[in-house]
C-alpha cells in the first residue's frame, strides 16, 4: 500500500525537573487503510481514474498530510483532495512539495475540530489495463451459439489496489497529455504545474472522468461473497462504462480476468463469401450475429478482443473452429466470424473465353506520296487504334457436399470502365465492386457465369461498373 501518513504537531507540555517542556517533534501516527477504492480503467488510452476514501482524525490547528507516488505511474498533477464530511469545519490551505523529498506533497489542513473526517483522494495513473476475450461454442445444428465475454485486468502501475470497484469503459477519449508523461515530471516542475497548466487540464479532464464514472458505489463487503460476480452496463453519450459487480483485488504486477457476458442460444447464419479484397482468393464461411437484445446479448456495445470459436460434435465434444480479432461492435451492429475455407464446398473461377471487339479508328489527317519520274500523286489518310472492349467470359463454379442448403455472396472489384452482365441479379456494392447472391442446394453444383467487358482507349474517361442483365455465352 502507497505511503500516506498524517502529521500532527503536538502541544504536549512535559514536567520534567520541575521545568515545563514543549515537544519539538512531529508525531507520525498510522492512517487506518483505505475505506473504499475505485478504479474506472479506460482501454482507449494508458489511462485510470482512482477515487478512495479515508477515515482520518484532525486536530484542531494545522494538519499536514502527506502524499507519496514513489515506484508508482501516478500523475502527481491530477492528485486532488476534497472532504465528504465536516467540509465546513476543514479547510485545505495550499499543497508544498519539498525539495529534499522527491515524488511527495504535503496538504496542509487547517481544522476547527478534534475529530474523524473522511477524506476522498482520486487521480489520474497510468499501468492499468484491460482486454477481452469471448468464447463462442455453435451447436451441432450450426442454428445458434452460447457466447461468453471476459475482461482480464492488468496492474503494471506500481501499486495495489485492495477491495477495489473496478469500473471498465469502452470508448475513445482525448488527452491533452499522456498519463505515463505526467508522472515522470521533475518534482521542481509539479508545482508550477499545479497552479498553472493543472487548471486547465483539470477543468476538462477532471470534469469528464470524475462526473461521468459516477460515485464510490457501496464499501467493501457489501455484497454477498458468494454470489457471483456480474458487470453492469451504463451508457453515456461519449462512452460506455462495464462496472463489475463487487469488488476485487488487483495485486501490482498481476492480472485477473472476470466474466462480463453470458449470452444463451444466440441466434445465427451461415453464409459463404467470395471477396479476393477482404479473404483473398478463396470461398470464406462465415458465422453472422448481431450484438442486440433481439439476439441475447445484452443490448451493450462489445469492446475489442480476440473470439475463438468450438463448435459442439453432440457427443459431448468440442471441435476448434478459428480464432478472430475482433473490434469494437456498437449496439446493433453485426458480428462476423471468418472460418476459412470448407473443404466440403468446392469454389473454382474459370476463365471461359476472352475476345475483342468494337475497334475505333481515330483519322489524323493526309499524307501525299509522289511516283519517281512521274506526275501520279497519291493521297493517304492517317489513322490509329483509339479504341476497343475487351471481352472475357467466367464461371464460377461451385459444389456443395456440406449435405445443407448454402447461401453464397461473391462480391468483386474491377478497376476502370466496366460493363458487368450476367442474368445473377448483380447490384452494386460500390462505384467499383460488383455483388450478387446465390443460393446452393445440399449436393449440388453450379455454374454462375458472367461476363466483364473492359472499354479500354484513349476516349475512355470513366471509372466506373455499369451492369447488364442478360444471358451470357460460354
Amino acid at each position: 500500500m502507497r505511503r500516506f501518513a498524517i502529521f500532527s504537531l503536538l502541544a504536549l507540555f512535559v514536567a520534567l525537573e520541575g521545568r515545563t517542556v514543549r515537544a519539538d517533534n512531529i508525531d507520525l501516527s498510522t492512517v487506518p487503510s483505505r475505506d473504499t477504492v475505485q478504479l474506472t480503467i479506460y482501454n482507449s488510452e494508458d489511462i485510470t481514474l482512482v477515487r478512495e476514501t479515508r477515515a482520518v482524525t484532525f486536530k484542531k490547528g494545522l494538519n499536514p498530510l502527506q502524499f507519496s507516488w514513489a515506484n508508482t505511474l501516478i500523475d502527481p498533477t491530477s492528485v486532488q483532495l476534497r472532504f465528504l464530511n465536516q467540509a465546513d469545519k476543514l479547510d485545505l490551505l495550499d499543497t508544498t512539495f519539498p525539495h529534499a523529498k522527491p515524488q511527495m506533497l504535503y496538504w496542509n489542513v487547517q481544522s476547527e475540530i478534534d475529530g474523524a473526517a473522511t477524506i476522498e483522494i482520486s487521480y489520474f495513473t497510468s499501468g492499468i489495463t484491460w482486454t477481452a476475450d469471448y468464447i463462442a461454442i455453435a451447436d451441432a445444428d450450426e442454428k445458434a451459439m452460447g457466447l461468453e465475454g471476459f475482461v482480464r485486468v492488468y496492474n503494471n502501475s506500481g501499486e495495489e489496489y485492495e477491495n477495489a470497484q473496478v469500473r471498465l469503459v469502452v470508448g475513445t477519449i482525448n488527452l491533452v497529455e499522456k498519463i505515463a508523461q505526467l508522472a515522470q515530471v521533475p518534482i521542481t516542475d509539479v508545482a508550477k504545474m499545479q497552479s498553472d497548466k493543472l487548471e486547465e487540464f483539470k477543468k476538462d479532464a477532471t470534469r469528464r472522468f470524475m462526473e461521468k464514472a459516477g460515485g464510490m458505489g457501496g464499501k467493501a463487503g457489501d455484497l454477498d461473497a458468494q454470489k457471483a460476480k456480474e458487470i453492469v452496463k451504463e451508457g453515456l453519450s461519449e462512452y460506455f462504462i462495464f462496472t463489475i459487480e463487487g469488488t476485487e483485488t488487483v495485486p501490482a504486477g498481476w492480472s485477473k480476468r472476470l466474466r462480463s457476458l453470458e449470452g444463451k442460444a444466440v441466434p445465427f447464419r451461415i453464409q459463404y463469401r467470395y471477396r479476393p479484397a477482404e479473404y483473398g482468393d478463396q470461398l470464406v464461411r462465415m458465422y453472422l450475429l448481431t450484438n442486440d437484445e433481439k439476439s441475447k446479448l445484452g443490448g451493450s456495445p462489445l469492446p475489442d478482443g480476440v473470439v475463438r470459436v468450438f463448435r459442439a460434435s453432440g457427443k459431448e465434444g468440442l471441435s476448434y473452429l478459428t480464432q478472430q480479432a475482433i473490434k469494437y461492435v456498437p449496439i446493433g451492429d453485426k458480428i462476423e466470424l471468418n472460418l476459412g475455407p470448407d473443404p466440403e464446398v468446392i469454389f473454382e473461377l474459370i476463365k471461359l473465353r476472352s475476345f475483342r471487339d468494337e475497334l475505333m479508328l481515330q483519322v489524323h489527317g493526309t499524307s501525299e506520296f509522289r511516283k519517281v519520274g512521274g506526275d501520279m500523286v497519291i493521297k493517304q489518310e492517317n489513322a490509329s487504334i483509339a479504341g476497343w472492349d475487351d471481352h472475357e467470359v467466367f464461371t464460377q463454379r461451385i459444389r456443395n457436399y456440406s449435405g445443407k442448403d448454402i447461401e453464397v455472396e461473391v462480391r468483386r472489384t474491377f478497376p476502370g470502365h466496366v460493363v458487368f452482365r450476367s442474368n445473377l441479379e448483380p447490384k452494386l456494392h460500390d462505384y467499383q465492386t460488383v455483388e450478387f447472391l446465390t443460393r446452393l442446394a445440399a449436393g449440388k453444383r453450379a455454374d454462375l457465369l458472367f461476363e466483364v467487358v473492359h472499354k479500354q482507349g484513349t476516349s475512355v474517361k470513366q471509372n466506373n461498373v455499369t451492369l447488364q442483365t442478360g444471358e451470357v455465352k460460354p
